[in-house]
């Protein structure tokens, strides 16, 4: 891949460029606010470098290139080692020239790489003395940093005291996670202060600040151990001679936080192919992550080849930073459009001033909810930074309030349903129209039909709307009413296409409980949990009998949503009788309804977050899927796949962990197949699995 760099044409360019990167950089590092946001800044950074690389006479003292943190950061508390930046590389090309330049300054291949994530951060050196953590420090322009000592106690993963006595410096990322950050911004608003732009100048922002009326917490992971000068001793002795790796297992031992307990721990590799590949997993994995990064950090990891390779004025050259694309982009929100969806749920929209982010030109972004919009202290004509990691719907985390001209204006909330002219239910966060589902009669039957929920072939959303439009169907009960004269005097519907879809109807009646359940999209459940509360309620009247309590029994149903399904349930009462009428299935084939004893005991089929009690190959499994199916089950999408995995029994699960039993690992298994070997759990190929479900397939 090629690196986009901001062209520089001249040298009033040149300086130009150069002023406004210090200045960028030195808001970042005094507040953690900036202008530009990292993928601007970094081609800023790279059209520097170039006019410089062909202009080597004209370099302007006050240039950034070749200085720790842009040149633009101070301190004056000394550090023991320079604590450097790290160069980057952007492709696998960029890696494996920087991998060979490596290897002739060593005169052979590093012998081992480590490999680990790039955190989105501030970097911090924290001094322990007798195992006690005495002082904290920024990395400042790399020679000295600030001390922040302030903010001990507020770190979450850098604890007070040590599992030893030992006198040494863990080096590491001071961040926020997602949760985090939005905890900050509301305790942050909540005291008249104007929202972080996104988490990394949130965390940059509250490490530095002294005497505010409240605290929030920040994350620490460790990246590095090194002895204090006068104090190599004991433990503290060996350091030197450890390999990166060994470091990172002895700073988790001694109780820091590091990325081993998450899902992207550090590795070895031996290879540039083994380094590529779990590059490739991380970056696979970036959405997931509760906290950000922003590449893959990879080392020479043993000291000798380290202490070989040596150090420039700016970065080690044992390490380099592999740049993933920017999840993050600053941009201006023009408008706000208000959507109504198939439950009546009136959802806003941001529309923006177009803009790429990994690829991708970005015109809209969710805003949540108007709640939300309130707490973010959102304007029309805000700078917000917009994030999207893989395919997640683009968001915009905040404003850039420090941008602000004052032409900014409100965001005007609909008084009325935008799409029907109803009322307006404000009660929760997520306002919804008065009519419901009956707002927008086509989304919801549209829903209902698709694949996954009832099945009905032929019924698109064309064919919705000429059903609703001729006054035939007013609610999802009378596509099964519907006659074959009625049918037929539809435009466009033939004999053909009229047999065929009454057919997909009388089948749809058919479909077990939880895909009627999912078809009427109660709002809190989609097509994983439908299944669960079908497995274990077994029926349509054990589900409409249950209590807030009693729906708590089934895993993923916490006391805030339980009370919001025995609502929309009651709502749906007419509607659910009307199925029922014309002869729609409302059982769950193979599960039994949990008995009074049984729920008032908590025993049995009440056992919470169990299924109903059922037999088959997968009793009591945990199952994965991963990678593209072949043989008998390449026609099956991902959720039949899950629905097969508990017909036999079992019960499906997106992620893997120490309490997956089974992963069935098809074409193109990534991590998830990784992260099974490691973890030694059973792997089986699509064909492999199919027989031993065989009987569960039809």
């Amino acid at each position: 891949m090629t690196t986009p760099v901001e062209q520089i044409v001249d040298a009033a360019a040149y300086a130009q460029a150069v002023e406004t990167s210090v200045k960028a950089a030195a808001a970042y590092y005094a507040g953690g606010t900036s202008p530009l946001d990292d993928d601007a800044y970094d081609r800023l950074m790279r059209g520097i470098a170039a006019w410089e690389a062909d202009h080597p006479d004209r370099i302007l003292p006050g240039s950034p290139t070749g200085k720790v943190a842009g040149g633009a950061a101070e301190g004056d508390i000394p550090h023991t080692v320079a604590m450097l930046s790290l160069d980057n590389v952007f492709s696998p090309e960029q890696f494996a020239a920087w991998a060979a330049s490596l290897g002739r300054r060593l005169g052979h291949e590093a012998e081992r790489f480590s490999v680990e994530p790039k955190l989105d951060g501030l970097a911090v050196a924290a001094r322990y003395t007798q195992g006690r953590l005495t002082r904290l420090v920024t990395r400042g322009d790399g020679m000295a940093g600030e001390d922040v000592s302030h903010a001990i106690g507020t770190i979450e993963g850098l604890p007070d005291e040590l599992a030893e006595p030992v006198t040494v410096e863990v080096r590491g990322e001071v961040l926020m996670t997602t949760a985090q950050f939005e905890h900050a911004n509301a305790v942050r608003t909540a005291h008249g202060g104007q929202p972080f732009a996104n988490p990394r100048n949130a965390a940059a922002g509250t490490l530095r600040a002294k005497d505010r009326a409240y605290t929030v917490p920040m994350t620490f992971f460790g990246y590095g151990l090194l002895p204090l000068p006068d104090t190599e001793t004991g433990l503290a002795a060996q350091l030197g001679a450890l390999s990166h790796s060994e470091l990172m297992s002895l700073t988790a031992k001694l109780g820091v936080n590091t990325t081993a307990a998450t899902e992207v721990p550090g590795i070895t590799a031996d290879t540039i192919e083994q380094v590529l590949a779990r590059v490739k997993e991380i970056a696979s994995l970036r959405a997931e992550l509760p906290f950000g990064i922003d590449g893959i950090v990879i080392k020479a990891d043993l000291a000798a080849d380290q202490q070989a390779a040596g150090s420039g004025s700016r970065a080690p050259r044992w390490a380099i930073a592999y740049k993933l694309p920017a999840v993050e982009k600053i941009t201006r929100l023009l408008e706000v459009e208000w959507n109504v969806g198939r439950t009546g749920i009136i959802a806003p929209r941001g529309v923006l001033e177009p803009v790429e982010i990994d690829g991708s030109t970005i015109t809209y972004a969710t805003l949540h909810n108007p709640a939300d919009i309130t707490r973010r202290d959102l304007r029309l004509g805000d700078h917000v930074m917009v994030h999207r990691a893989g395919d997640v719907i683009p968001r915009v985390e905040a404003p850039v309030a420090h941008l602000r001209t004052g032409a900014e204006q409100p965001i005007p909330f609909p008084e009325v349903c935008p799409r029907c002219g109803s009322g307006i239910d404000t009660s929760q966060e997520r306002w919804r129209c008065e009519q419901g589902r009956n707002c927008h009669l086509v989304a919801p039957l549209s829903y209902a039909a698709g694949r996954d929920q009832l099945d009905i072939e032929g019924l698109g959303a064309t064919r919705v709307v000429q059903l609703v439009e001729a006054g035939l169907v007013t609610d999802l009960a009378d596509l099964f009413t519907l006659t074959r004269d009625q049918l037929l005097s539809l435009e466009r519907m033939g004999e053909t296409s009229t047999d065929n879809l009454l057919a997909a109807l009388a089948a749809a009646k058919t479909q077990p409980l939880s895909r009627v359940l999912c078809a009427l999209g109660v709002r809190g459940t989609g097509r994983s949990m439908s299944r669960r509360i079908a497995r274990h309620f077994a029926t349509m009247d054990s589900i409409r009998a249950a209590d807030a309590e009693a729906l708590q029994q089934v895993e993923g149903i916490g006391a805030e949503k339980a009370p919001s399904i025995v609502s929309e349930l009651a709502e749906l009462g007419p509607l659910i009788d009307k199925l029922v009428a014309a002869g729609v299935n409302m059982t769950e084939p193979g599960a039994t309804p949990p008995s009074r004893a049984a729920a008032d005991s908590g025993i049995g089929g009440a056992t919470p977050g169990a299924p109903a009690p059922t037999a088959g190959p997968l009793a009591g499994m945990s199952v994965v899927v991963t990678g593209a199916m072949t043989g008998p089950l390449q026609q099956l999408s991902r959720n039949q796949m899950n629905e097969l995995i508990e017909r036999a029994g079992g019960r499906a699960s997106s992620s893997v962990s120490k309490r997956t039993a089974l992963v069935v690992a098809g074409e193109n298994a990534g991590s998830k197949r990784a992260k099974a070997e490691d973890l030694g759990i059973r792997l089986a190929t699509p064909d492999e699995f199919a027989a031993l479900v065989a009987d569960f397939l039809s």
